[in-house]
């Protein structure tokens, strides 16, 4: 694997992809400069996209995933309220492009990803970057115990259920950002854990992600 450079007109279409996104209700200016540091076009490899990595659009990336919308990954990354040192779990590497974004802000991020195809070339694609997460190839619906608890879970594609898992895992004063439904479209829930272990959910409307993938069984 080889990266693309990263040459001026793909810093001019990234700034005007922040515009966008600010334009679509964005508020949070770290993690627009975030997006606006991450270099999308690294994340795709079909050609035939290259031209449109800065549209707001999601792409195939192969294993019947997609590299998300700019706008889906804006709204969970400012909704899921990282910062330096954060101790983010992420359902669904996919591409790299979310976790980047993290990275970014300075959180401290572990990934699962079902795919290994994918989780292998994702996992080279980021060292090359210069990014250094903790990658896992397995099932996102078990999380990581052994990594527990953390300050924040996203999953980034569609559950038909929350799992208890990863509820399990999150930290009290912790949140998660997750889209629930199945089908082809889901609910983004957010759901805070209060200090006494009780839970706090908030339905943030409708969005669509491919299917998440792993051992069902709750």
């Amino acid at each position: 694997m080889h990266l693309l450079k990263d040459e001026f007109r793909h810093q001019g279409l990234r700034r005007k992809l922040v515009e966008e996104l600010r334009t679509k209700g964005i508020r949070n200016e770290q993690v627009l400069q975030a997006i606006g540091r991450v270099p999308r076009h690294q994340f795709i490899d079909d050609s035939a996209f290259l031209e449109l990595a800065y549209a707001d659009k999601a792409f195939p990336i192969g294993c019947e995933q997609t590299i998300s919308q700019p706008y889906t990954v804006a709204f969970q990354t400012e909704l899921l309220g990282v910062g330096k040192g954060t101790k983010v779990l992420e359902i669904g590497t996919g591409s790299g492009f979310q976790t980047a974004v993290l990275l970014e802000l300075g959180a401290k991020v572990y990934s699962i990803e079902r795919q290994r195809p994918l989780y292998l070339r994702t996992k080279e694609r980021l060292a090359l970057m210069g990014y250094r997460p903790s990658l896992t190839y397995g099932d996102g619906y078990k999380g990581l115990p052994l990594e527990a608890p953390f300050d924040r879970v996203l999953v980034t594609c569609g559950a038909p259920f929350v799992p208890p898992d990863l509820l399990g895992q999150l930290k009290p004063g912790g949140r998660m950002v997750i889209p629930v439904g199945e089908g082809d479209v889901q609910r983004m829930l957010c759901i805070d854990r209060n200090a006494d272990g009780t839970f706090e959910q908030r339905d943030l409307g409708a969005f669509r992600f491919v299917p998440m993938l792993g051992d069902k069984a709750k």
